[in-house]
């Protein structure tokens, strides 16, 4: 089939778990079918990785943009129908360059990232069927990151009035899919309750490139002492929020159980709170780093105290790929179906949570089952190529090759 891509920005190098996704998804689909690729590029940024497209795709055209500034509240946001979060991608640039790709190719599919892209697509191009790939679900994250926020009647408010709007967004975005794919089967329960009964869904979890992480990729030794990672872009919401659970409720706990407990905090673009972290005893903040494999295998045990779900969670099997085990929160390990005590440790309260950091961290033969085990899990069900495979296989089943394309190929 002849595909056209396009995505919100340039996911390479993959320095961020939702670039991971779409990078290796891209990839696969490209195996078995001819891809154009339209991407954005913040303010120019990334364009010299041209040539790594250029590889797979046919056709590769990058889109120079700077988000316009939010819209003031009233009468611009109050009066616009559409949520701010995706007026905020609305770009002239982008539909026209997607308007002239459409006017001299033929396309059998158009295969978007996220609802933000899906809306240059609900009124026009109408003939071409469209999937959109979600790295979170938009209503389910707004919904659960509300409930961590502080509650005042200004900010409830305008809550309401941007779930309001996005949730009929949703709606329509549903209306025009031909398929939506999402990450695990939270998600598409989510969209079957909330969103849409009908649209076809097809779930395509998250997974790791086995060859990068492996536990022979480094020969860095785990640290004497015992060492917790988290890891993650640090600006990111969710895994700042992870983090001020963690260190208000769960660390206090922990270091009474573990009184020689070094916590590594490893992530690109910390805010400054998460920086403050840095200042407690025994604490390392790094920010980025050119290669996460070392810190991985440093570490005796990753947390994930995530409380905010819908995200790509490809911090959970690049762990279990390096042989470094997990305790996790549930919503924190939705959507990949590991196995309490086999793959993974669950908890969802702060003593719980601090229980098991130290089972984990003393019991060495508790830590060395769940790392035999996860390792042996990713490389069952975690690969990037079988899941590309997943989703390219459903392409050519659902959406059939024009005449025209087929004798082309």
């Amino acid at each position: 089939m002849n595909i056209l891509v396009v995505y919100p920005y340039i996911p390479y190098p993959v320095d961020r778990g939702t670039y991971q996704r779409v990078f290796h998804l891209l990839c696969a689909l490209a195996r078995d079918h001819t891809i154009d690729l339209i991407a954005l590029s913040e303010k120019g940024e990334r364009v010299e990785h041209r040539c790594v497209f250029e590889k797979f795709c046919r056709k590769v055209v990058f889109v120079p943009f700077e988000h316009p500034p939010w819209p003031r509240l009233f009468p611009n946001r109050l009066l616009n129908s559409l949520p701010t979060t995706i007026r905020h991608w609305c770009l002239p640039q982008l539909a026209d360059t997607i308007s002239d790709m459409l006017d001299h190719n033929e396309y059998d599919l158009v295969h978007v990232c996220d609802i933000v892209m899906a809306q240059y697509f609900l009124d026009d191009h109408l003939e071409i069927p469209l999937s959109v790939d979600r790295s979170r679900v938009d209503l389910q994250f707004q919904q659960e990151q509300h409930a961590r926020m502080p509650k005042g009647l200004k900010s409830s408010l305008l809550y309401r009035e941007q779930e309001w709007k996005l949730r009929r967004f949703e709606h329509k975005v549903a209306q025009r899919s031909a398929v939506q794919v999402v990450c695990g089967p939270d998600d598409e329960e989510f969209i079957r309750s909330e969103v849409s009964i009908k649209m076809p869904v097809q779930v395509v979890t998250n997974g790791v490139d086995l060859d990068y992480f492996s536990p022979d990729g480094t020969d860095v030794p785990r640290d004497s002492s015992p060492t917790l990672i988290y890891c993650g872009a640090m600006d990111y919401m969710p895994n700042v929020d992870a983090l001020r659970w963690y260190f208000e409720e769960i660390h206090p706990r922990a270091k009474s159980l573990v009184p020689d407990l070094q916590v590594l905090i490893v992530g690109k673009s910390p805010t400054d709170e998460v920086l403050s972290y840095g200042s407690l005893q025994d604490v390392t903040v790094t920010g980025g780093v050119p290669d996460v494999r070392p810190w991985y295998r440093r570490a005796w045990a990753q947390i994930v105290p995530l409380r905010i779900g819908g995200g790509t969670r490809l911090k959970i099997p690049e762990s279990m790929a390096m042989g470094t085990p997990v305790i996790s929160t549930t919503i924190g390990a939705q959507g990949l179906q590991l196995v309490h005590g086999m793959d993974i440790l669950l908890a969802d309260t702060a003593d719980m949570f601090a229980h098991y950091i130290e089972r984990m961290l003393h019991d060495e033969v508790l830590r060395q089952k769940i790392e035999t085990r996860g390792m042996q899990t990713c490389k069952a069900r975690f690969g990037w190529p079988g899941l590309g495979r997943q989703l390219s296989s459903y392409y050519s089943k659902h959406f059939q090759p024009s005449k025209q394309l087929h004798e082309h190929n």
